[in-house]
């Protein structure tokens, strides 16, 4: 399979355009087409899931998972007991993809290598579906899952409550959720976590290698630099970091999970596949190379960790060079560079840490001040 930055996907010798038709088919949705050419990563026989202790688990939430935009305004507008309704009148009726599928289609591709390599290891991903939701509605999630092929085992309905002590029961590695209020409590509890969001464009993703790109500070690494720029400007931010290249930063809540990644990548290396790892990791950062880049890549060194490209966009738009990465998933602690991601099809996340989240307040506050006085 070969995907190239233009907008065909080439799968088998057949070629599949941005809107996912072939001249076979141009109706069939791009995740259709894929599955027809290509051997589902979920095999006939499901293999026994790891152990949680053993696994790098990833918690997703229905929402994210499938696109639940319709029954998420009938909950809004007509209440708990006509959703429950709703849901089991259509449990036959699988739901759409939503902004995490390809993300978890992507983790199951890699699993199913890493069985081929070492077939007795448990260090594999575990998805684990994270919902709110009644367990009067299982039954339309799970008809979704095996219509769709997805090795999902492992479900926690909440009923409501808060999801936070099952993902520490699970060592939830990353947690990817629609309720901003529930990614926030996470992050306060030490849980790497972001917000998703249903976007009406999402991009091509490779169906053989996991990308996953991330921002450099208050994601990967603490605020602390994000702080003396935010206080001081530009210049002073610049002074800081080249008084401080030699210091490590302190790390971020994403740190955890890049690590994670980087453990099972050092297992495709031990097998000679550097070169041909599936997976592939970015930093995608405001910072510039030249002032303060040094600082970001000692930090990554000093941890013990690489990251496979960095890009210093020295305060460019991230968007476009994310449309030419098309990870399958992209992490930003401020909203203005995860819209402009999604706007060109990058599925981004917000993650809503650091000093970045209380400047913004602030702004929408002083906004609504100043709205009032007129």
């Amino acid at each position: 399979m070969n995907l190239n930055n233009g907008q065909t996907l080439t799968v088998g010798g057949q070629d599949l355009t941005r809107n996912g038709s072939n001249s076979r088919s141009s109706n069939r949705a791009p995740w259709e087409d894929a599955r027809i050419v290509l051997k589902p990563s979920t095999p006939t026989r499901k293999p026994k899931p790891p152990k949680p202790e053993n696994a790098i688990t990833i918690a997703v939430s229905s929402r994210v998972l499938f696109n639940m935009e319709k029954e998420q305004q009938i909950y809004e507008q007509q209440g708990m007991e006509e959703y429950i309704k709703y849901q089991v009148e259509h449990e036959t009726e699988p739901l759409s993809p939503g902004p995490a599928f390809s993300f978890v289609k992507a983790l199951e591709a890699v699993n199913t290598q890493l069985r081929e390599l070492y077939p007795e290891s448990e260090e594999l991903f575990d998805v684990v579906l994270m919902t709110n939701n009644h367990a009067y509605v299982g039954l339309r999630l799970i008809n979704t899952i095996n219509h769709h092929q997805l090795f999902i085992e492992r479900f926690c309905m909440t009923g409501g409550n808060s999801p936070i002590g099952y993902l520490k029961a699970y060592h939830t590695n990353l947690y990817l959720s629609a309720d901003a209020s529930k990614v926030r409590e996470a992050l306060e509890e030490g849980i790497a976590a972001a917000t998703m969001f249903t976007r009406e464009k999402m991009k091509e993703v490779s169906e053989t290698q996991l990308r996953v790109a991330f921002d450099g500070d208050a994601v990967l690494f603490s605020d602390e630099s994000e702080r003396i720029f935010k206080a001081h400007g530009l210049d002073k931010f610049f002074e800081h970091e080249k008084a401080h290249e030699n210091k490590p930063l302190d790390h971020g809540p994403l740190k955890g999970f890049l690590e994670a990644l980087g453990k099972l990548q050092k297992k495709f290396y031990g097998k000679g596949q550097r070169m041909d790892c599936p997976i592939r990791t970015y930093l995608v950062t405001a910072r510039s190379a030249a002032s303060s880049g040094t600082r970001a890549l000692k930090t990554l060194r000093s941890w013990g960790l690489e990251i496979d490209e960095a890009l210093f966009l020295a305060g460019a738009p991230k968007g476009p060079m994310l449309e030419k990465i098309r990870p399958h998933i992209f992490f930003d602690d401020q909203m203005f560079h995860v819209e402009g991601a999604a706007e060109l099809g990058t599925v981004a996340c917000h993650v809503p840490y650091g000093i970045a989240q209380r400047v913004a307040k602030k702004e929408m506050k002083d906004k609504e001040t100043s709205s009032a006085l007129k």
